[in-house]
């Protein structure tokens, strides 16, 4: 499926064939690439406005997250002096990280105590905000841009009621300094066309200023359905799951059929089943005890590692537990594909998502040109938290 095609796959049915404008198709499409696998025949068949992406509401973006109104919640863990253990220069080496290696079951077993013991509180809303930051390469000149895009989102928890966005470009802007130096070269452009990897190599403009805030909402999907874990989920699903790491895995992997997430490309069930909690535990209102077995689950996985002291975009330190996936771009051959590490970056004290990210382990396919060790993706957790009110 071409990139054009991909979009129009993830766009939701509700929105149908309505116009959409640059800025909101910019983050359709840093939504779409930031998948491991293009879609082909198959996708997932619901998400919720905010945590679609761009694509998902009329301007959604690539990540999820939360601010907690006034109304109990919690936040991650403070930013720090940001030390990035990786590059966003895709042309630089990347700046080593400290890799230490711990025990990845005992790190994640520490990770589910501290999530496990967090105060939970329902509300009348799931309300979050993120950021999320896409690399993509000028069409006519030689540097980078980081595309970012802000999303806040409320998923009620009755049925029947309407889930709400809001969403803003926060503009593109050279991805380091070498790039702004050829960017200013080139006359600082706001509008700046970026290449589209694929086969037909399209192209599309990012602008370098600010969007303006778009508010959208939705019935769900069905009256009821809030989110996709391995299948539409309703919110009694969600805070009813398995407490246990063993009983939520069998009830995961009910839905695994041997492929992909996105596709019909193979995937083996210990990376199904890593994806399927990430977004488990960055995006979902489960209980602190489901959050808790999710860690624990993991940590019987032995595909995963651990890295320990990894900085996130906003500068935060946390853990990271990881999984290496080959990409596939249809028509390469096996050389041509990618190698992504797909991080899941968290406060080991509480168990909190800090950010999910991709970091490019060997270039090709849509991550052709970039450095190892850049990270070509993220999803920033800024809060997550309930409230009981909507947007105003």
């Amino acid at each position: 499926m071409n990139p054009i095609d991909q979009l129009r796959a993830a766009r939701p049915a509700h929105l149908g064939d309505t116009p959409v404008d640059e800025r909101t198709r910019a983050a359709e499409l840093s939504y779409a690439m930031a998948q491991a696998r293009p879609a082909r025949s198959r996708r997932r068949a619901v998400r919720p406005l905010w945590s679609f992406s761009l694509a998902g509401a009329a301007a959604a973006v690539t990540a999820v997250a939360v601010m907690v109104s006034g109304t109990g919640g919690t936040a991650p863990r403070a930013p720090a002096p940001a030390a990035p253990e990786t590059t966003w220069e895709a042309g630089a080496p990347a700046t080593p990280e400290r890799q230490i290696r711990l025990s990845a079951r005992d790190v994640l077993l520490a990770a589910a105590h501290g999530a496990a013991r967090q105060p939970d509180r329902a509300g009348a809303y799931w309300h979050t905000v993120s950021v999320s930051r896409t690399l993509f390469k000028a069409a006519d000149a030689d540097y980078v841009v980081m595309d970012r895009q802000r999303i806040e989102g409320w998923t009620p928890s009755a049925t029947g009621e309407d889930q709400w966005s809001r969403t803003q470009s926060l503009g593109a802007r050279p991805a380091g300094p070498q790039d702004e130096a050829a960017w200013r070269q080139a006359g600082s452009p706001a509008e700046i066309p970026v290449t589209v990897p694929g086969k037909l190599r399209a192209k599309l403009a990012l602008q370098t200023k600010p969007g303006k805030v778009e508010d959208g909402h939705a019935p769900l999907v069905d009256g009821d359905k809030v989110f996709w874990l391995g299948r539409n989920v309703t919110m009694k699903d969600l805070r009813g799951l398995p407490s246990e790491p063993g009983d939520l895995k069998a009830w995961l992997l009910r839905s695994y059929s041997g492929h992909d997430t996105e596709s019909d490309a193979p995937m083996s069930s210990d990376a199904w089943l890593f994806a399927v909690t990430v977004g488990l535990i960055m995006d979902m209102p489960v209980t602190p005890q489901v959050r808790g077995a999710a860690f624990r689950m993991l940590a019987d996985l032995e595909s995963i590692e651990v890295v320990g002291d990894v900085t996130d975009a906003e500068g935060r330190t946390g853990t990271a537990v990881a999984i290496e996936e080959r990409t596939e771009v249809k028509g390469d051959s096996e050389e041509d594909g990618a190698i992504l590490q797909r991080r899941l970056i968290f406060d080991e004290a509480t168990g909190r998502a800090l950010a999910s990210e991709n970091i490019v382990v060997r270039p090709g396919g849509h991550q052709a040109g970039f450095a190892p060790g850049t990270r070509w993706n993220s999803q920033v957790v800024l809060e997550t938290g309930w409230t009981d009110g909507k947007p105003a």
